[in-house]
């Protein structure tokens, strides 16, 4: 449940910040980009599509999506998202909490875009 309200945050937090962040609305005006976030067992899950400076979202697992941040668990995936440490993902990558499926590009992309928020 935790994990769920941290995606939808997310995303709330995304599309306030499309309209009113000025760096983060010019990192994503041009992108057409879908990123879905997920646990291994699909669900929760939200799939986060960018569309040249509009930001939309989906509850659910989709198939159609350029990357997949998929997380061990939902324990994990909130633990590691709301981490202060900047090597957190990394770690976690590299614990095997967290695998990348799709265009990896498309996956450090959104890292960046994350990253114009804090």
């Amino acid at each position: 449940m935790r994990f769920s309200l941290l995606l939808y945050a997310l995303y709330a937090a995304l599309r306030v910040a499309s309209k009113t962040h000025k760096g983060f609305r010019h990192f994503i005006r041009k992108a057409r980009v879908k990123i879905l976030i997920k646990t291994a067992a699909g669900e929760p899950a939200r799939l986060f599509i960018f569309d040249q400076g509009r930001i939309s979202s989906l509850p659910g697992d989709h198939a159609d999506y350029d990357a997949a941040l998929v997380w061990k668990d939902a324990a994990a995936g909130f633990s590691v998202m709301t981490s202060r440490k900047k090597d957190a993902v990394f770690n976690a990558a590299a614990r095997g909490d967290l695998k990348v499926l799709g265009m990896s590009v498309y996956a450090m992309w959104f890292q960046e875009a994350i990253d114009q928020l804090m």
